[in-house]
């Protein structure tokens, strides 16, 4: 049978190295080198602009 202060020191180990592994985890994905794209400048922005969502909505508020 176990001793359960050993099953207690896993556990301790395992959160230790979790708490350690995500912020490098993260820290990898950013510095992956892909760079996010770059949205299209608004042309006007006194008007809404003509987009996929925007036509769906007004075609689900006609009456």
């Amino acid at each position: 049978m176990s001793n359960p202060s050993d099953e207690r020191a896993s556990r301790r180990d395992f959160l230790k190295l979790a708490g350690t592994a995500a912020p490098a985890a993260v820290a990898a994905v950013a510095l992956s080198g892909t760079e996010a794209q770059a949205a299209a400048e608004p042309v006007n922005e006194n008007r809404m602009q003509d987009t996929a969502h925007t036509r769906a909505y007004f075609e689900s508020a006609r009456f």
